[in-house]
């Protein structure tokens, strides 16, 4: 029995996390995690091909920062 499971709280997000979250394309989904993942590079940050942390994407869409969910 090898199910995935998948949790809220997985630190880094795929192609289809974005897909599902955003209702984007693949194509769109894969261009949105090669943007912010360069942008996380020049910050001098190491990054994952095809995954794109969680945290800098919600604070890159929706302002989300680790200060403002503990409020």
């Amino acid at each position: 029995m090898n199910e995935t499971v998948r949790s809220d709280n997985r630190s880094v997000l795929r192609c289809g996390d974005v897909m599902e979250i955003l209702g984007v394309s693949d194509g769109k989904a894969y261009g949105i995690i090669r943007q912010l993942n360069k942008e996380l590079e020049a910050k001098g940050f190491h990054t994952i091909t095809g995954r794109v942390s969680r945290q800098y994407f919600e604070e890159s869409f929706y302002g989300i920062t680790a200060a403002k969910e503990a409020i």
